[in-house]
């Protein structure tokens, strides 16, 4: 896991802007920014099934512009996260874990057409604190995003992301499904 994680940080720095005319992601715009909402499971599965939910949210910001990865259309990210926990489930303390996060990405369309899309992405950040659910303050995400474009500006999305250490520490995560908002300008 480690060598997969160290692998995706690295493709993820190295990429370039991209010179198509088209993006899945954001049409013939050059930047986008998006607001997204998501509500938390309780599950140490890269892609878990959406069961076992527990108090725990997801507020996360995002500004992207295009590049290509391996010829595929993807964009690349700066990504600011609150998580914010209520309670506790399973043995959890969720009001603990509420803590910003810092994060680079980059999401590469794997299928799309002109008003559709559906990507995978990753990226690596930092969360503010500490805590035994991870035992690190580094973060790896991987991520799943369906798109639907409603005008040429706006879209909708939803997602699976996944946060997790990558074995870096204790192997807890953090999981969340929701949708968002983009704007493209």
């Amino acid at each position: 896991m480690r060598k997969i994680a160290t692998a995706l940080t690295l493709a993820i720095i190295g990429t370039a802007p991209a010179v198509a005319d088209y993006n899945p992601f954001m049409g013939k715009y050059e930047n986008q920014v998006a607001f997204n909402v998501g509500y938390g499971l309780d599950s140490g599965i890269i892609v878990p099934v959406p069961a076992r939910f527990v108090p725990f949210f997801l507020f996360h910001g995002q500004y992207s512009q295009p590049t290509t990865f391996f010829g595929l259309p993807a964009r690349q990210s700066l990504n600011v996260a609150q998580t914010v926990g209520f309670g506790s489930k399973y043995g959890w303390q969720w009001d603990r874990y509420s803590i910003p996060i810092g994060i680079l990405s980059a999401d590469v369309a794997l299928l799309y057409g002109k008003k559709w899309y559906f990507a995978v992405g990753g990226g690596a950040g930092l969360q503010a604190q500490q805590n035994e659910r991870l035992g690190a303050k580094l973060l790896f995400k991987f991520q799943l995003t369906g798109g639907f474009h409603l005008t040429d500006r706006v879209g909708l999305e939803i997602f699976m992301k996944h946060f997790s250490n990558a074995n870096t520490a204790a192997n807890h995560s953090y999981a969340f499904y929701g949708m968002g908002m983009t704007y493209n300008f």
